[in-house]
Parts: structure tokens; sequence; C-alpha cells
């Protein structure tokens, strides 16, 4: 098996981020954006997704969040195209429903080669703690565009907000870990009818 690892460092004025993963990891994080409820997000993802993560970002929180988390959303969407490479060999696309108490979330993605998002989570408030729930968005934005996936996330149900968040973000882990796992009937070839993603 191929190692699929990548480390990305992105500096701009209004950031500094270095990302290292591993996607045939066993959930190992170390995660320090400074936003402490976005932390616990990317911990769904490593942990239901058994992705290695780890990131440090340096970024203008006296301003507010906004360029920290889309910019983690860019650098981990950028480490992700790096590590899957030419795509060879996996299935391609993944799927998930996961449930928290009364919320439900389905998340499914295909790494296309194509940048798509279509998102909807019906918040029911502005902000989880101090997280503004906007910033959900420009994060799956920022790693659509970058990771060049096409990516549905939907919340089914759900009225607490932290739940709505947490399903999404387990969701999208489980989901990342179906479309990146490598089928040996498959390997070596592109899963498309061009040959190419």
């Amino acid at each position: 098996m191929n190692m699929r690892t990548a480390e990305i460092v992105r500096n701009t004025n209004e950031t500094k981020i270095k990302v290292a993963i591993n996607l045939d990891g066993t959930g190992k994080q170390s995660l320090n954006t400074g936003v402490p409820f976005l932390d616990h997000m990317l911990d769904q993802i490593v942990r239901h997704g058994l992705i290695d993560i780890d990131i440090t970002c340096d970024g203008d929180l006296h301003i507010d969040d906004h360029h920290t988390v889309e910019d983690v959303g860019i650098s981990l969407g950028q480490a992700f195209a790096k590590a899957v490479g030419d795509k060879k060999g996996i299935l391609r696309y993944g799927h998930a429903y996961v449930p928290l108490d009364e919320a439900l979330s389905r998340v499914v993605i295909d790494f296309s080669g194509r940048p798509g998002l279509e998102y909807n989570i019906p918040f029911t408030r502005s902000h989880i703690g101090r997280f503004d729930v906007d910033l959900t968005r420009e994060f799956f934005q920022g790693f659509v565009n970058h990771a060049l996936v096409t990516l549905h996330i939907d919340n089914l149900r759900g009225f607490n907000a932290h739940h709505q968040a947490e399903t999404v973000f387990k969701a999208f882990g489980r989901a990342l870990r179906m479309a990146l796992t490598e089928d040996p009937r498959n390997a070596g070839v592109v899963p498309s009818t061009k040959g190419v993603l």
C-alpha cells in the first residue's frame, strides 16, 4: 500500500497554518487552531474517518474566527488532494447518515476532481458558544474548493445546534473513510470512465 500522507504549510497575512495528514491512520490528532469548537469538530473527522490529522494555526483571532476557520478548510483540502494523489483504486464515493439524539445528518462525497458544494444546515441559532455557525459553510467551501470534491451536506433534523454541527462532521468523517477506502479489485485503476479524475 502506498503511503497516503501529506504536509501543507500555508502562510498569509491572516493565518499561518501547518497541516499533516495520514489517510490510513488510526485516529490520532493534534489540533490547535485557536478556535476550540473547530478543534472539537475536526476531532470528529479524525475519530470517525480514522484519518490522522495534525493542525496548528496562528490566525488573526483578534478580528474574529472567520479567516482561521476558512483557511483551515482550505489547507486541509490541499492536504487531502495531495495525499490522495491520482485516486487509483479508491472507492471514490462515500456517504454516511449519523444521528446524535434528536439530530440526524447525511453527507455524500465524490472525489470527482471538480469542486461542488450543496449545503443545507438549518441551524436553530446563530452561535454555538462563541462559534458563529455561518463559519461551518466557510470551512466546507474552503475544503471543497481545494480538495476538488463534490460534497452534499444535509442536516435532516435537529433542534440543538451543537448536535446539528456534530452530526455533520461525524458523517463527513465516515463518508471520507468510505470514499478513500482502497478496493483491491480495482487496484491501479482510476474509478472513472474518463480514465482520469
